[in-house]
């Protein structure tokens, strides 16, 4: 059913000047419920939609503004919207666990990639975050994305083709164990098990200088790979945790949610630099920290143990002195 239009033709509660984008075939829109629930659609002449509402035929919606109230033919309302990325992200089918749109927004962001950028992904799981990486860096960029699960890597791919974003990633079905294809990069995001094993694998195909990110789930898995990092020249590290709290969105009566997105990964950045003589000397002060007092520390011990040993030869031994001539 059509939305209610205004004497002038526009639709209702749409100012005149403003443009008005309408769903076409083929698009993939957004239906929003007004208990929550959201559902993403193809359109497609001659199409129905069914829900717990109702069904809408496509050929209704054709044509319609987006952000437009639309209606099943029970009556029931039903908002018209353009899909965002966190709905592309969030609604993939998953053959595993998916980088959350806090955790996927922050890595955009931080491996700075915009139109243009050419960015490598290992692995490709549900192709979530692959999906964010293409939005980034389209159209003029790329993603080259690595999966070895033949069964995961064809779930991305279907992933991909339906959000619209298969046109600016090129898939490898591979193992990176041997290396990654592509070399010069500028920026490189791990999210595998041991991602601290594939570190000079990262630096052959990622440009000096340029962008590293992984993600891992434990705090063993961080040190690890933060042990890696500085035995294969890696600078300004930084390790990140997200915590997402919504709020209720009442006015008169503002409230945190019960529920909060708390941890779903630590997030690892850093970037390979070229200093063959001390790369060391590009540690995070709070590192170099820590490693002087170990060292004072390992310094102490010895004076301890040397001095213990003295006692137990009797004290200290001083050299004889020479008798007056």
């Amino acid at each position: 059913m059509a939305q209610p239009m205004s004497e002038t033709g526009n639709p209702a509660h749409t100012p005149d000047h403003q443009p008005v984008i309408t769903a076409q075939a083929g698009q993939l829109i957004l239906l929003t419920t007004q208990d929550g629930k959201r559902y993403l659609v193809r359109l497609q002449e001659g199409a129905r939609f069914h829900c717990h509402l109702g069904t809408l035929n496509h050929d209704d919606l054709i044509g319609q503004p987006l952000g437009a109230t639309v209606y099943s033919q029970l009556g029931h309302p039903l908002l018209l919207l353009e899909p965002s990325l966190s709905d592309l992200m969030k609604r993939v089918k998953r053959a595993t666990q998916i980088i959350y749109p806090k955790d996927a927004a922050y890595l955009v962001h931080r491996l700075n990639l915009r139109a243009g950028s050419r960015v490598i992904e290992a692995g490709t799981g549900s192709g979530s975050l692959t999906i964010a990486l293409a939005w980034a860096v389209a159209p003029t960029g790329r993603v080259y994305t690595y999966e070895a699960r033949p069964e995961t890597f064809l779930t991305a791919q279907r992933n991909l083709e339906r959000a619209g974003m298969l046109p600016y990633v090129e898939m490898h079905q591979a193992s990176i164990a041997e290396g990654f294809r592509q070399s010069g990069v500028d920026a490189l995001m791990l999210d595998v098990r041991e991602p601290w094993r594939f570190l000079e694998q990262v630096r052959e195909a990622l440009r000096p200088g340029g962008f590293f990110a992984s993600l891992v789930p434990t705090t063993n898995q961080v040190s690890g790979l933060l042990e890696g990092m500085e035995a294969t020249g890696f600078a300004d590290i930084d390790v990140v945790e997200l915590l997402l709290r919504r709020y209720k969105p009442v006015p008169d009566r503002l409230r945190p949610d019960e529920n909060m997105v708390g941890h779903t990964g630590f997030l690892v950045f850093g970037r390979p630099i070229l200093d063959p003589q001390d790369p060391q000397r590009w540690l995070s002060q709070e590192r170099k920290r820590y490693q002087a007092r170990k060292a004072t520390q390992a310094r102490i011990a010895e004076e301890e143990a040397r001095r213990a040993a003295e006692q137990e030869q009797g004290g200290r031994k001083y050299p004889r002195m020479p008798l007056p001539g």
